[in-house]
C-alpha cells in the first residue's frame, strides 16, 4: 500500500455518495435498534445471573470437544487477554502511524482503548457473576465481572476498524483479502470462544457484539466526519 493509493482511496471514500442513501438509513436504523437491544439485555443481566438459554448454549457449545477445537478456542481467546492483546495493538496502531495512516492510527486508538473504558464502567454497574463451575466446565476463574464480554468487545471495535481500513484503503490483494478475512474470523470465533471456555455466558456475548458495533459505528461515524479536516490541515 503506497501512500498516494491511501490518499486516493481515502478521499474516494469520504466523498458523500448522494446515489445511495439508502446505505445511510440501514446504518441508522441498525445503530437505533442495537442501542434499544443492548439497554434491554443490559438492564435483564443486572437482574439476572444467567437465563436459560445461557445454560442450555452453554452445554451445547462445550459438548463439542477435541484437541484442534480446543486449541483454536484457546488461540482465539489467548489473543484477547493482555499483556499480548496491548501489544498486538500497539504493534498495529504505530504500523498504522509508520506509514503514514496518522488519523486512521489514532482513530484505531480511540475504537480499543474507548471500548474498552466502557466495558469497564458497564461491567462495574452490572455486576453480573460469571459462569461458575459447578454449572459449565470452566477453563480458569476470571475475577472481574461478566457482562459484557471485554474480548468480543475489543475484537468488534478494533479489528472491525482495521477490516474497514483494509476495505477503504488498501489496494485490491490477496492481502487485502486475507486480512479481512482474517480480522471477520477472529470477530467470529471470539464470542464462541469464551461461551466454549466457560467464561462468558451466551447473553454476555451477544451483549458485547451489540455494544462493540455501536462504538465501532461511532468510530467510522468521528473517522469519516474527521477525514477531510486532516487532509485540508495535512497529516
Amino acid at each position: 500500500m503506497t501512500t498516494h493509493d491511501v490518499d486516493s482511496a481515502a478521499n474516494a471514500d469520504t466523498t458523500p455518495r448522494r446515489a445511495q442513501p439508502y446505505r445511510a438509513y440501514i446504518f441508522q436504523t441498525y445503530v437505533v435498534l442495537a442501542a434499544i437491544a443492548f439497554g434491554v439485555l443490559l438492564f435483564a443481566a443486572r437482574t439476572t445471573p444467567y437465563f436459560d438459554f445461557d445454560l442450555m448454549i452453554s452445554h451445547a457449545v462445550q459438548s463439542a470437544r477435541g484437541e484442534a477445537l480446543d486449541a483454536l478456542m484457546r488461540f482465539v481467546s489467548g489473543l484477547g487477554f493482555n499483556p499480548l492483546s496491548i501489544l498486538l495493538t500497539g504493534l498495529l496502531v504505530a504500523y498504522l502511524y509508520v506509514i503514514g495512516l496518522r488519523w486512521e492510527a489514532v482513530m484505531a486508538v480511540f475504537a480499543s482503548g474507548g471500548v474498552t473504558l466502557v466495558g469497564v464502567v458497564i461491567k462495574d454497574l452490572v455486576h453480573r457473576a460469571r459462569p461458575s463451575p459447578d454449572l459449565v466446565n470452566v477453563l480458569s476463574p476470571l475475577a472481574d465481572y461478566s457482562f459484557p464480554s471485554g474480548h468480543v468487545l475489543h475484537y468488534t471495535a478494533f479489528l472491525g476498524f482495521l477490516c474497514f481500513l483494509l476495505f477503504t484503503l488498501a489496494p485490491r490483494s490477496w492481502i487485502r483479502a486475507l486480512g479481512m478475512f482474517v480480522c471477520i474470523l477472529l470477530i467470529s470465533l471470539v464470542g464462541v470462544s469464551r461461551i466454549y471456555l466457560g467464561q462468558h455466558w451466551f447473553s454476555d456475548v451477544v451483549g458485547a457484539y451489540l455494544l462493540g458495533s455501536l462504538w465501532l459505528a461511532l468510530t467510522l461515524y468521528l473517522y469519516r466526519r474527521g477525514k477531510p479536516r486532516v487532509q485540508r490541515f495535512g497529516r
